[in-house]
């Protein structure tokens, strides 16, 4: 049986219908940058995350340097952000003229450590940058609390978290200002690159706006130096119709969660644990396991297919100028660790169930 690690075929195969006729209009109306669509989206993407502004920019990576250049942080700064995450939370600050600061992460939920936070802080200390990884929540409210006693921004990282929540509240409305990624793989993902910035501040929005187009919020009005990062109309069409069904998506991963909580051998394997308070919208399945490259290898073999997010601690990889003295010791340890399984919203309990069996067995030696 052949197991995929994600089905994107599945989503657009529902939107079909309604994208080419979006796609048509789009062509008709000579509208490629701007336009209908992305206004709708930005308005739609906003009442789903329950928050005043959104704003379509060209990717996750460009919302958070966009966001960092827009809360006017103090020249070469230190910026904290977790251990455990992907490259791009570390490269926006770095290329934004920070310096990161890694923290460590808790071990049970792979999220940035809270209580750790302050352990950081100094003097030259500017914002912090929770990151939602795999579809769950940071602990907002000590964040917060946190950040405001040391006077610090907070900016959020919701790249695998579209729908995540945190005490009834959507992931991103916490802090300062909130980012999210619309790569095809995500929860909510384009036909391509894509992103946005969301927050309750109309300054800091109208700041964001500016700089994604070139300095400007009209034509030849340029103030500050910019960028060029706009959310295209085409993609944004996409986007329209896919927020429909997510809902939808995160239940149905929430429901292939629950059955690997049910099948897998508990005895060997460590399942991903949902902290108190927080819904998981389960962009990834990420669970704990000894000998984890050779299980791939044995998975991969049986035709299951897996991944790693993530093989390597940032806080070991030299091309960041860290201020860091001590290695992230548990974010380390975890990477050696962590497994991600398909969990994607087409998977069939028949799938999944045969990826337990297989998994159950090589962990118990019978394979």
């Amino acid at each position: 049986m052949k197991v995929e690690f994600a089905d994107l075929n599945y989503q657009y195969k529902i939107i079909q219908r309604n994208f080419k006729k979006n796609f048509s209009r789009i062509i008709r109306d000579n509208s490629f940058i701007g336009g209908f669509f992305l206004d709708e989206f930005e308005k739609k993407f906003a009442e789903f995350c329950k928050v005043k502004y959104c704003l379509g920019v060209g990717n996750g990576t460009d919302a958070l340097e966009i966001c960092i250049q827009a809360l006017n942080l103090p020249k070469n700064s230190e910026i904290i952000i977790p251990a455990n995450t992907f490259i791009a939370t570390a490269e926006a600050v770095v290329r934004s003229g920070h310096r990161v600061c890694f923290a460590d992460v808790h071990y049970d939920n792979c999220l940035i450590d809270e209580n750790k936070i302050e352990n950081y802080i100094n003097k030259k200390t500017s914002a912090i940058i929770p990151v939602h990884l795999y579809g769950q929540s940071c602990e907002m409210n000590k964040i917060i609390q946190i950040a405001k006693k040391n006077k610090l921004k907070v900016i959020e990282d919701c790249s695998q978290a579209h729908g995540a929540l945190f005490m009834n509240k959507h992931v991103g409305t916490f802090g300062d200002i909130g980012t999210f990624s619309f790569y095809p793989g995500k929860n909510l993902g384009g036909v391509g690159d894509g992103g946005a910035i969301i927050s309750n501040n109309h300054k800091i929005i109208k700041k964001c706006k500016r700089i994604s187009n070139h300095g400007r919020l009209k034509k030849f009005d340029h103030l500050v130096i910019g960028r060029n990062s706009r959310l295209d109309n085409l993609q944004a069409s996409v986007l329209i119709e896919k927020i429909k069904y997510l809902p939808d998506w995160i239940d149905r991963r929430n429901f292939n969660a629950s059955l690997y909580n049910k099948y897998l051998d508990l005895k060997h394997i460590e399942l991903p644990i949902l902290s108190s308070n927080r819904n998981h919208t389960y962009h990834l399945y990420v669970i704990k396991i000894k000998k984890r490259n050779l299980v791939k290898k044995l998975l991969n073999k049986a035709g299951i297919s897996s991944g790693i997010h993530y093989p390597n601690s940032l806080d070991q990889n030299k091309i960041f100028n860290k201020v860091n003295k001590n290695p992230a010791i548990i974010s380390n340890y975890l990477s050696k660790k962590i497994l991600s399984l398909p969990v994607h919203e087409s998977l069939s309990k028949n799938k999944l169930i045969y990826t337990c069996n297989v998994l159950n067995k090589i962990v118990r030696g019978t394979y």
